[in-house]
């Protein structure tokens, strides 16, 4: 058993600690649980004498001096999850970079180029509804338009920022590569038995808000016929969702979140709100699913005298991975593991989409038990945590000449 991998694994325990909510792992922008989490990471930072940093939407660096001032290499994920999350997803990377870079800083070795080690805080959305503000804004990319985003309670993410960021208003320099360790979060590595897999592709991702408006009445008093429920439309719509999705290959449609503002259990729902998350590794098929749904759900409504709002949140293309990084840890995990290392897709959304549009990115993925994410009973091996560390080694080792 790697020494390296039990640190990180109780460093991950360690870490989900860190919660909004008691008995839960839960962390979003901003809040309690995210801003423990923060520190627990940059003290760990400070102690392998990486130099730490704040940016503007709150995002933590650490970073490792090269023999050069040139573009880093930067290894990272986010540290946010969604609501009663796993304690892996995300977390992993940013342990797994901190774990490389202190074995760079205990034997005083320096790369040609930086290394930089950064913790996103917002990947998720789970909080104001649209994904990878940390990455985006730690680019430079952020939406003036998100500053109007509302969470749960009336705050604004303009709000949440001015609170939770730090002092350095500036932005990270482009990577030169970037790299992020994984789970897989799907069930392909676990069901052919194998620790690691090289990923060559992130799929595109839509994700939508469906607001219905009928009118509430009482549960005893309006008949059948003349009812505008809004719930009942709401759930024509989730089975329609579905039903596209199972019809059309290779895509997968969600709807994750639906509720009704007011309701109560004797009377007709006046209103309600669901989420959408359409993905496809063809990006024309995952355009053609939304305008789908979104025709489907304007076709019910109007049919039960319901208004509709469909609100389109954010659209990620489809992302190829830089083929120089993809061998570079394919050779790297092949020569830890001594067997051959699968090339897979992922079908969850990664902060390395974005970085793809300024830099090459590669990814890493660690096997899953039994592909379970997004859950507390998310979990990895040990011995599969230790391949992934020494595959990033000695990837780090071929990165560059070092000192």
């Amino acid at each position: 058993m790697s020494a390296a991998a039990a640190v990180l694994l109780a460093r991950a325990d360690r870490i989900a600690a860190a919660t909004d909510q008691p008995g839960t792992i839960t962390r979003l922008y901003g809040r309690a649980g995210l801003r423990r989490a923060r520190a627990e990471v940059a003290g760990w930072m400070r102690l392998a004498g990486l130099e730490t940093r704040i940016d503007g939407v709150g995002n933590l660096t650490g970073c490792w001096p090269g023999d050069a001032a040139g573009p880093p290499l930067v290894i990272g994920s986010h540290i946010d999850t969604v609501p009663n999350g796993g304690r892996y997803d995300g977390v992993l990377g940013v342990l797994a970079g901190l774990a490389a870079a202190e074995r760079l800083a205990r034997s005083g070795r320096r790369l040609a180029c930086p290394l930089h080690v950064v913790a996103f805080v917002e990947e998720e959305g789970a909080r104001f509804g649209t994904s990878f503000l940390g990455s985006r804004g730690w680019l430079g990319m952020a939406d003036p338009a998100d500053e109007r985003l509302v969470d749960s309670n009336g705050v604004t993410l303009a709000e949440a920022v001015a609170d939770f960021a730090g002092p350095d208003a500036g932005f990270a320099r482009p990577p030169g590569d970037y790299l992020e360790v994984h789970i897989e979060q799907g069930p392909v590595l676990d069901a052919a038995g194998l620790p690691l897999g090289v990923v060559d592709s992130i799929i595109g991702q839509t994700r939508a808000v469906i607001r219905l408006e009928g009118a509430a009445g009482h549960a005893g008093t309006v008949p059948m016929d003349h009812r505008r429920d809004a719930l009942g439309a709401a759930a024509e719509i989730v089975l329609e969702v579905e039903r596209l999705a199972r019809r059309t290959r290779g895509l997968l449609a969600t709807v994750g979140e639906l509720a009704v503002p007011g309701g109560v259990g004797n009377v007709v729902p006046g209103a309600a709100v669901a989420s959408l998350d359409v993905r496809h590794a063809d990006d024309d098929v995952r355009r053609t699913a939304t305008e789908t749904i979104r025709s489907v759900a304007l076709d019910l409504a109007g049919r039960r005298r319901i208004a509709i709002e469909f609100e389109l949140l954010s659209e990620v293309a489809a992302t190829p991975l830089e083929p120089r990084l993809t061998d570079a840890l394919r050779r790297a995990a092949e020569a830890t593991t001594g067997a051959s290392v699968p090339t897979v897709s992922s079908g969850a959304g990664h902060d390395g989409v974005i970085v793809a549009r300024v830099a090459p990115v590669g990814m890493l993925f660690v096997r899953c038990a039994a592909g379970i994410s997004h859950s507390p009973d998310e979990a990895v091996g040990v011995d599969d945590v230790a391949a992934a560390l020494a595959t990033l080694d000695l990837f780090i080792d071929g990165y560059g000449p070092t000192a």
